[in-house]
């Protein structure tokens, strides 16, 4: 049994966020080899409050609201004045549960350095939490068991100008630089793998037609899900019938490394505010001298057997 910490900013697609963050949790919960021992949740993909109660809600639909879920960093490390607040519907609709008392960071200091060794962090967020973790208790990076990271983009690039690093890192290069160069063994599931894993209108029917009530439930928000980004990318070939799975990948490779192909590096990020934030230089360890690694990143992936394994798992809850 392999015991995670799930770091996440989970929208589920309300309002108009990424659904992958709440298919992790779901694909977690759903294999055997893992247990959730903890959920934090960060600013990212939407707010930090509405990250919660959206989390705390699949929680109760999952039927693990004996899962602990701590709020977390309401912004970026160097940028506070960027904190947001939860639409008023949001709090209307799910703001009647409340999450566990205390601080994300302070909670994964507490619980990792309970557990030495044991304890793996997936973060499927900007890493803000984590870093701010390490600044708590520097003993951290050398206690908790790996990181794994859906994060980056390592032999290409997003070829948007107005986002040149991929999103978790570009909303927080500060905190991801902390974490990369922290010493703690580090694994990263980029967008170099997580684009060529796609849920699409069939595997939405499948689950729609499923027994299982969140299967059910999760179905109609992929469709709803692909239907808006469609409506977003009239143009772009690649939304109009499927989505990335890109954090149920990152919890995939915990108990199933073998679903990507995996290659050191030494990696660096890009900070600050100039026209290349959160960008990632990757060094492949092909010279003479080339530097020691800080990571492995994913480089390849079996997106056929990954796919097969996600729809096992989600179409049984």
């Amino acid at each position: 049994m392999i015991r995670i910490i799930l770091d996440t900013d989970l929208g589920m697609g309300e309002p108009g966020t990424e659904i992958d963050d709440g298919f992790a949790f779901a694909l977690a919960q759903a294999d055997p080899e893992i247990q959730i021992d903890l959920i934090t949740t960060v600013n990212g993909n939407t707010d930090v409050e509405t990250a919660t109660l959206l989390t705390l809600e699949l929680a109760d639909r999952l039927g693990r609201s004996d899962i602990p879920i701590v709020k977390g960093a309401t912004a970026p490390m160097t940028r506070p004045d960027r904190e947001r607040h939860a639409p008023d519907a949001i709090v209307a609709k799910y703001g009647h549960r409340v999450p566990a008392a205390g601080y994300a960071a302070s909670a994964i200091v507490d619980h990792v350095m309970a557990n030495p060794g044991e304890i793996t962090i997936v973060a499927i967020g900007p890493l803000t939490n984590i870093a701010a973790a390490m600044l708590i208790e520097p003993r951290l990076a050398s206690t908790v068991k790996e990181i794994v990271i859906m994060g980056g983009v390592f032999l290409g690039q997003t070829f948007q100008s107005s986002m040149p690093g991929e999103f978790n890192v570009w909303v927080d290069p500060e905190a991801a630089h902390a974490v990369l160069h922290s010493g703690a063994k580090v694994r990263w599931v980029g967008l170099d793998v997580t684009l060529k894993v796609r849920l699409n209108r069939d595997h939405a029917r499948q689950m729609q037609e499923s027994a299982g009530s969140f299967a059910s439930f999760a179905g109609d928000y992929t469709t709803s899900w692909i239907d808006h980004m469609q409506e977003r990318h009239p143009s772009d070939a690649e939304h109009a019938d499927s989505c990335a799975m890109h954090d149920p990948l990152a919890v995939a490779v915990v108990p199933h490394p073998e679903f990507v192909t995996w290659k050191p590096a030494y990696v660096d990020i890009v900070i600050g505010d100039g026209i290349a934030r959160g960008v990632m230089i990757t060094d492949l360890l092909s010279s003479a001298d080339a530097p020691a690694p800080n990571c492995s990143i994913a480089v390849d992936v079996d997106a056929d057997g990954f796919m097969s394994y996600f729809l096992t798992a989600v179409t049984s809850l």
